[in-house]
């Protein structure tokens, strides 16, 4: 939703979780395109955080120390 208000609604650039509800309501019956737009909406998100995964363990380790 935030996105889609920074973005002005234009349809060019909206998010790709946009594009995929709108698959939804046009592909309802067709699972298998919906299964695909899925997968390719996770793939980066999911290589980022591999990649970056220990940076993310070494700040949560800094904000875990007391003292």
């Amino acid at each position: 939703m935030v996105a889609l208000i920074y973005l002005g609604g234009n349809p060019r650039v909206a998010p790709l979780t946009l594009a995929l509800s709108n698959l939804v309501g046009s592909y309802g019956q067709e699972w298998h395109i919906l299964t695909a737009a899925a997968f390719v909406s996770m793939v980066v998100p999911l290589i980022v955080f591999f990649s970056l995964q220990r940076y993310f363990v070494r700040g949560i380790l800094a904000g875990a120390i007391k003292g």
